[in-house]
């Protein structure tokens, strides 16, 4: 009895654990091949060949971008983006700095599976996302991926696509441009986009979402996401979308655990 529950104890343990890392969860999807793959085990910052921190601009999502240090850290093998009050950069009126990285010029992907694992902390007007953007295209003509999108402390993640059909013309129901995925706030969870030259197919933890199709169509733009692709991951705050600030919620982080892209046989 005594080995019994010493036994049903480590299992406990072992359980609890891989619910709350992915590095216990590192399986290759069935029909699929790991290509590339990015573990943020760098001691003191990210590999600079591959990411760049987000510069700062006027819109609702970047525009407390900042490349300064407490936006930013390694920790046991994660990347961490923070949400912070400004209250260290004198000259900057910004009233909250905020971390973003992307491989934009360095790394683009198409034709593939492309998976993130992370772990959302919750705020007041806290906007986490990771999504992508065409290297080589204007917005919204060139298409965006949102492969995920939470706000506040929802249940939920927003998975979307944009582009000139969908924001130009309006046209988001033909084909279904949006949907949403139940996310675990409480640990890491896996957002994924398998990208094809005819559709794009969305999952959170391993379920499927929805998929975005290119149709038959006269109206313009209407699927241009058949190019390669930066990835973007950042931690915002504010926003029309998301709503106010609770300064009294922050710091706010959002920690990257890794990120791994991969392709078919067909597409290698």
């Amino acid at each position: 009895m005594k080995q019994f529950k010493n036994l049903l104890f480590i299992s406990t343990l072992l359980l609890c654990w891989m619910l709350v890392s992915c590095k216990t969860t590192a399986r290759i999807p069935a029909g699929w091949s790991l290509v590339w793959e990015e573990n943020f085990n760098q001691r003191k910052d990210f590999d600079s060949q591959v990411w760049s921190k987000i510069p700062r601009g006027k819109s609702d999502w970047n525009n407390y971008m900042t490349d300064f240090d407490s936006c930013y850290a390694m920790r046991k093998g994660k990347l961490v983006l923070r949400g912070i009050v400004n209250q260290t950069l004198p000259n900057d009126t910004a009233p909250y700095l905020t971390g973003g990285v992307y491989t934009k010029g360095k790394k683009a992907f198409s034709d593939g599976r492309i998976e993130i694992c992370a772990w959302l902390n919750a705020a007041k007007g806290a906007w986490p996302a990771i999504w992508m953007l065409p290297e080589n295209a204007k917005w919204p003509s060139g298409g965006e991926i949102d492969v995920m999108e939470r706000l506040n402390d929802d249940s939920i993640a927003y998975q979307t696509v944009h582009s000139h059909y969908t924001y130009t013309l309006g046209i988001k129901n033909h084909p279904k441009s949006h949907s949403t995925g139940v996310i675990h706030p409480d640990r890491y969870n896996v957002f994924a986009v398998e990208m094809y030259p005819d559709s794009l197919s969305f999952f959170v933890n391993d379920v499927h979402t929805f998929t975005y199709p290119r149709i038959r169509t006269q109206k313009e733009g209407q699927f241009p996401f058949n190019q390669p692709f930066y990835l973007l991951i950042d931690m915002q705050l504010g926003g029309s979308w998301v709503g106010a600030v609770n300064p009294k919620d922050l710091p706010v982080e959002m920690e990257v655990d890794w990120v791994r892209f991969y392709q078919r046989k067909s597409f290698k």
